[in-house]
């Protein structure tokens, strides 16, 4: 929820704010189990393909016969559909799936009363929840200096700052905040032009295991991702690493969901190692996602830059490779997008690839695409260009799924070309 405060007055400022941190969202609103009968891709996937250029690809996508989708895993729901709708919410999620996402991501971490929600990082609540407008702003880290200048210069508000029941009394609203900003109006009130408000008026967070039930109800498949912890560990003296990798898959087995409807992901290699020897009905399942371009000397292209290989990844165990978008293309000597070194190797040493994520950057015309597409920069020119990303990457690399911010567009894709 975007909370507009503009012309109230103190009353209603502290009025309204009460009211938030009064009601709880104590029960679930899981939708009807009916929610995914009848998807819907809308216009965004069709204004896409009216953007490619004349060929086969336009044509079978402006052709395709769009009745009687069915989800596809091949759609990923990146944090539910937070193009448009407050990231890691009800609301986000039943989106993801009502545009035929067939699985959808929740990002996991904890509370001060160790209990596992979803949030994208451990410390976003300021910039994606209300917090900073309710009394629990109180509690985060570093609360807002109001003496300073810019009192939300510094501002850190996180997941173990609070209690569940705390979290759960939150409202989501778009991921932004204005660290500039003199006031909480200006503060709150600065998601990005190209995203919108639209439907940011409530966003009901919830716990990990919610996500569960509500992704069951929705009948998709689950990928939970094992944050880092951005405190110290142990938490509270003995709260671990590993702890936190066991209760995870634990609240699956409580739910009684099929291991088969579980991928999960983790960026830290302690965890696949721990998944891998600890959680065998898991194992195989496990997704290792990529972040070795944070290393100086690594370079995609290179092979020998790559530590650890390809072919010991997959012999630790893992079968899941997740790199990020641009990993898994390079551009050939005529310009046109074409698989990788890196997504060659990979095959070879037969790991199954999922990238992320689509529709996570602005407008293509911008930045041409900007982080998630730096490799093929000079083919990205409208938004057209992504469906021919997408189809190199499931046509020519054969990537397994693809996160996406709006996964409407990896459904149609899918639904037309898979």
């Amino acid at each position: 929820m975007k909370l507009r405060f503009i012309g109230r007055s103190t009353h209603q400022h502290q009025l309204v704010t009460a009211l938030a941190v009064l009601t709880c969202a104590s029960v679930l609103h899981v939708p009807s189990a009916n929610a995914v009968d009848n998807i819907s891709v809308g216009v965004r996937p069709l204004y896409m393909a009216d953007q490619l250029p004349d060929g086969e690809l336009k044509s079978e996508l402006l052709a395709c016969d769009l009745s009687g989708m069915k989800p596809s895993t091949f759609s990923i729901g990146h944090r539910g559909a937070p193009l448009q709708f407050p990231e890691h919410t009800v609301e986000a999620y039943t989106a993801a799936a009502r545009m035929g996402a067939g699985i959808i991501e929740c990002d996991v971490t904890f509370t001060n009363d160790r209990e596992l929600v979803c949030r994208h990082s451990q410390c976003d609540l300021h910039t994606t929840t209300n917090i900073l407008a309710t009394p629990l702003a109180a509690n985060c880290s570093v609360p807002p200096d109001y003496n300073a200048e810019f009192p939300f210069e510094e501002v850190q508000c996180c997941t173990s700052d609070i209690s569940l029941e705390e979290f759960k009394s939150l409202t989501g609203k778009m991921d932004a905040g204005n660290p500039t900003a003199k006031t909480l109006d200006e503060y709150l009130n600065s998601t990005a032009q190209w995203r919108t408000d639209l439907y940011a008026h409530e966003g009901t967070l919830l716990s990990h295991a919610e996500s569960i039930q509500l992704f069951d109800e929705l009948g998709v498949g689950m990928t939970p991702e094992l944050k880092e912890a951005l405190v110290p560990l142990p938490f509270d003296g003995d709260y671990t690493r590993h702890q936190q990798a066991t209760q995870m898959l634990q609240e699956y087995r409580d739910a009684n969901i099929d291991p088969s409807r579980v991928w999960p992901q983790t960026f830290e290699e302690e965890d696949i190692a721990h998944w891998i020897s600890t959680e065998p009905e898991f194992a195989s399942q496990v997704v290792y996602l990529d972040d070795r371009y944070n290393e100086p000397e690594f370079n995609h292209l290179d092979e020998a830059t790559w530590t650890p290989t390809m072919k010991q990844i997959h012999e630790s165990g893992v079968r899941y490779l997740a790199p990020p978008l641009w990993m898994l293309v390079t551009l050939d000597s005529d310009g046109k997008m074409v698989p990788s070194p890196y997504a060659k190797a990979a095959t070879a040493a037969q790991l199954k690839l999922i990238a992320w994520s689509l529709e996570r950057s602005g407008p293509i015309h911008v930045e041409n695409g900007g982080w998630y597409h730096q490799s093929v920069e000079p083919a990205m020119r409208n938004e057209g260009d992504v469906l021919t990303l997408l189809d190199v990457l499931a046509k020519d690399v054969g990537v397994d799924g693809v996160f996406s911010d709006w996964p409407a567009t990896t459904s149609y894709y899918a639904h037309c070309r898979l």
